[in-house]
């Protein structure tokens, strides 16, 4: 039995409120492509390979804003292993607000710092 593999794109953009389907990246107009390029190219961007009818159907289900039903590596990647065992829930809202915030925690703290010993100086 002979096999047979066909190679097929389709490019979906949704941009103001409108979704636009190219077959090619040479079928998006100029203006369009500059900005697909602009945002595939940065830290978030990821390729994408389907290669069978059902995720062509996962595909259709996101344009419609529906949950995927298939779990994905990064998911699985971020699922919490035993040996990450939580912090206790008490203080793990402060831990993650120092966490997040400590650059603006200890700014005033160093230009008040800076400050006194410049005026303290002789």
């Amino acid at each position: 039995m002979h096999r047979v593999t066909v190679k097929t794109s389709t490019i979906f953009i949704a941009k103001g409120g409108r979704t636009r389907v190219y077959r090619s990246v040479s079928e998006i107009p100029q203006r369009l492509r500059k900005e697909l390029e602009e945002s595939t190219n940065g830290f978030n961007s990821a390729t994408i390979l389907i290669a069978d009818r059902r995720g062509r159907n996962e595909i259709l289900r996101a344009l419609q804003g529906l949950p995927s039903a298939l779990r994905t590596r990064l998911a699985a990647s971020m699922a919490p292993t035993p040996s990450d065992a939580p912090a206790p829930k008490a203080s793990r809202p402060l831990a993650r607000f120092v966490r997040r915030n400590w650059p603006e925690l200890l700014l005033p703290g160093a230009v008040g710092l800076l400050l006194w010993a410049a005026l303290n100086w002789r």
